[in-house]
């Protein structure tokens, strides 16, 4: 999302009293991001994060920011559910926050991750492929005469398990479309992968 449509949303939130709840776990894959919609809202946004998707899976760290007025009702909710990290795992997440550890691998992650948007890039080719320079998804509308759930069918048949979009939908139409996760495999098997889901949707359209 631009600088103009988050100062649209803070906007539209400020006037009918809205709250925003920012989750930025995947922010840190944009290296040029605008500002978070916190730093534009800050009465009425809460800001989500942690470092689990940005250095590593197994470091379940994460953090709020929240307008004051909202801090006790967080802490408690906190409490109740997680009560919190231990705290040789919060250290270490401290250490590496001020040692510039963190920078270092979410940068890696993000040449890798564009890495593999190349990839995306030059198997579908030629389709539409909604994504990010540098994400771990990409969002693929299938063509008018290719269904979904019978692409995601074959592909499962094959080993292969991608999402439709029905999970995602917001309205009563459902649109045919795939939602490809580009993570936790090397880049040999995301490409076989990739060239396989080409494959089903190729079938499909015969």
């Amino acid at each position: 999302m631009g600088a103009s449509r988050r100062r649209g949303l803070v906007a539209i939130a400020r006037r009918y009293g809205l709250l925003i709840i920012e989750d930025a776990a995947y922010a840190f894959l944009d290296a040029a991001a605008p500002a978070p919609l916190y730093a534009l809202a800050p009465e009425t946004t809460v800001y989500v994060s942690g470092l689990s998707k940005s250095v590593a899976t197994g470091l379940r760290v994460g953090f709020v920011a929240a307008p004051r007025a909202w801090m006790p009702g967080i802490e408690r909710a906190i409490r109740a559910t997680t009560w919190n990290t231990p705290g040789v795992m919060t250290a270490m997440a401290c250490a590496w926050l001020d040692d510039g550890t963190v920078t270092r691998l979410e940068a890696a992650k993000r040449r890798d991750a564009a890495t593999r948007q190349t990839i995306v890039g030059d198997v579908f080719a030629g389709l539409r492929c909604v994504r990010h320079p540098a994400s771990y998804f990409a969002w693929l509308p299938l063509p008018e005469e290719v269904r979904a759930d019978r692409v995601a069918g074959a592909l499962w048949s094959g080993g292969i398990s991608v999402s439709t979009a029905e999970p995602f939908a917001t309205t009563a139409h459902v649109p045919h479309a795939l939602r490809l996760a580009l993570g936790s495999v090397g880049l040999d098997t995301l490409r076989a992968a990739l060239e396989k889901v080409r494959r089903a949707i190729n079938d499909q359209a015969c």
